[in-house]
């Protein structure tokens, strides 16, 4: 959704604004609507509804729940309702997942000079919701049940949504960084996957970028076009071997960026907002208090798993187990409850199917996740014919 960001300490007139929304002066930020109105320090749900998004289901039944709205899930809603099946994606947060969050994406098929992520994600929920795709926001999943030929999935309210299938895309979410002082900071100074919202920010600073995976490098060229300096720290002996190779020769091309291999962030400080950090070199032992004006954060994600355990089969990280890794040996292992076996992309809870970022084994890309979710669509057909 467009919005205009005004700061209250910078800007007279959207001083004045607040305090007129607020009732109390110590209250945080204020959210003002097209029609004047406006919330203070509101829930996301709130302003969710208060936009006009979806955050209550139109049905009880439908032919596939989607759980999940990031690349992987709304590539299979589209599928699916394109074929006339009633589909509806449940999204925890905002559709798009962290594709969302990448400043240019250039490796995915038909966008030649690159693509953002918030545009694609656009593009993809637009052709969803055209198809008659429903998109729920902000509403978590928090249980996932069988009952009969049904599986019923049941939301943060309690409220619960049956389905003949399920796709289970949920994604995965940022891994954060576990130093003193960070937690405290994040937002001020310290951010996960929030480059493109907060570069121009950092006009004429210097900031750190944590990670040497592609979403590390695409930050790094996105704040060094506003950055005095961007240093990326990262525990390999080298990007070459964590990201790829156009941007690898970007970033070298790139004067203001420095690459520090073998370091990683230990510490960090600062009254209200980032002000230092210590980095350690990994191998070494060596730490240095260096200042910073900012720390982007990309050291790898993990899934959002935990309300399916004990529900279906789950790797050690939490990963969701799929077709492929039921056998061993060549034979079904014990936890697959049917004589027949699994379809592709079918989890241990048979008519349950798992797709992208949050299956195990899955390739961690946004072209990957977006063909799994056609992928695993087809397989529910197989299913629902079958069964």
């Amino acid at each position: 959704m467009p919005f205009l960001w005004l700061d209250i300490e910078r800007d007279n007139d959207a001083r004045a604004l607040a305090e007129r929304a607020r009732s109390n002066r110590d209250a945080g930020a204020v959210v003002v609507f097209p029609d004047g109105t406006s919330l203070v320090d509101p829930e996301i749900r709130a302003v969710a509804e208060k936009l006009g998004l979806g955050t209550a289901p139109r049905a009880r039944t439908y032919d596939l729940i989607v759980v999940g709205g990031g690349p992987a899930g709304l590539s299979a809603s589209i599928n699916s309702a394109s074929e006339g099946f009633q589909t509806a994606v449940i999204e925890q947060e905002a559709p798009g997942g962290q594709a969302s969050y990448s400043a240019s994406i250039e490796n995915y098929p038909g966008f030649p000079k690159g693509v953002s992520g918030s545009d694609l994600v656009h593009r993809f929920i637009e052709q969803a919701e055209r198809f008659g795709v429903e998109i729920l926001v902000t509403r978590p999943a928090t249980r996932l049940r069988a009952e009969g030929e049904l599986r019923l999935l049941t939301l943060d309210d309690g409220t619960e949504l049956s389905s003949y299938t399920v796709l289970l895309s949920t994604g995965v979410t940022f891994r954060w960084l576990d130093a003193p002082g960070c937690s405290t900071l994040v937002g001020a100074g310290v951010y996960y996957g929030a480059a493109t919202a907060e570069a121009t920010a950092y006009a004429g600073q210097d900031v750190y970028i944590l990670g040497g995976g592609n979403s590390a490098g695409q930050a790094a060229l996105l704040l060094a076009r506003y950055a005095r300096r961007v240093i990326i720290l990262t525990l390999e002996s080298s990007i070459d071997d964590t990201m790829s190779m156009y941007l690898v020769e970007r970033i070298r091309r790139t004067t203001n960026i420095t690459v520090l291999p073998c370091h990683t962030v230990v510490g960090a400080e600062g009254s209200g907002h980032l002000e230092w950090i210590t980095i350690q070199h990994v191998t070494g032992g060596d730490t240095e208090r260096v200042p910073a004006n900012g720390l982007f954060v990309f050291i790898g994600a993990t899934p959002r798993t935990e309300w399916l355990a004990n529900v279906v089969a789950r790797d050690g990280q939490g990963f969701v187990v799929s077709a492929s890794d039921l056998r061993d040996d060549g034979k079904l292992r014990p936890s697959w409850p049917l004589a027949r076996a699994p379809y592709g992309f079918e989890t241990t809870m048979p008519g349950v199917f798992v797709a992208g970022d949050v299956r195990k084994s899955s390739v961690k890309r946004l072209a990957s996740a977006v063909g799994e979710g056609a992928m695993a669509v087809q397989f529910t057909h197989e299913y629902r014919k079958h069964s």
